[in-house]
């Protein structure tokens, strides 16, 4: 048995397989939370099991200040009119969109069928879960970050969004 095999000599294939399955969903965890709580998003994570490497990667600063839409602004005000529903109604200028924190796949609940974490009309504080970006098999949760109010939800559940794409439309609660 080399030194990196953590399997016992009565370790049966099946007690294996849940060992690597447990240490699989501990990366996944991991990896997430890491995402989750990096700010702004890497350009690339790896994390490998032998020899344990977890490493994050950010553009190169020169590169990222080169002209173009800001990338570390996941949540910000919206240019001009956020929402304007055929009768006029909707958020007004100083609205918010609430933006996909990565590429993935975008889902409204937290499993099929279930009740959407949010719907038009609720009221949200800092730290609600409003859905879930998958990417690679991450659950990645997106949250609010200010107090205010759904005013629209952008994209369908299970619909392909890009990183920085408004997910939700949010008035803020002092305009609400």
């Amino acid at each position: 048995m080399s030194a990196g095999d953590e399997t016992k000599a009565g370790d049966g294939p099946g007690e294996r397989e849940e060992h690597l399955a447990d240490l699989l969903a501990v990366v996944h965890r991991t990896a997430a939370r890491l995402l989750a709580e990096a700010g702004t998003p890497p350009a690339g994570l790896t994390v490998r099991a032998g020899e344990v490497t977890v490493e994050m990667t950010w553009p190169d600063p020169v590169r990222a200040a080169a002209p173009g839409p800001d990338p570390s602004a996941a949540v910000g005000p919206a240019p001009g009119p956020v929402h304007a529903a055929p009768d006029g109604t909707g958020a007004e200028e100083g609205g918010e969109y609430i933006r996909a924190p990565t590429v993935g796949v975008f889902y409204r609940a937290p499993e099929p069928g279930a009740k959407s974490f949010v719907d038009e009309g609720d009221v949200v504080e800092p730290g609600r879960q409003l859905g879930i970006v998958e990417a690679m098999k991450l659950l990645i949760p997106v949250e609010a970050v200010t107090d205010g109010r759904i005013v629209e939800v952008l994209k369908a559940d299970a619909a392909p969004v890009e990183y920085d794409e408004p997910l939700f439309a949010v008035r803020p609660s002092e305009a609400a």
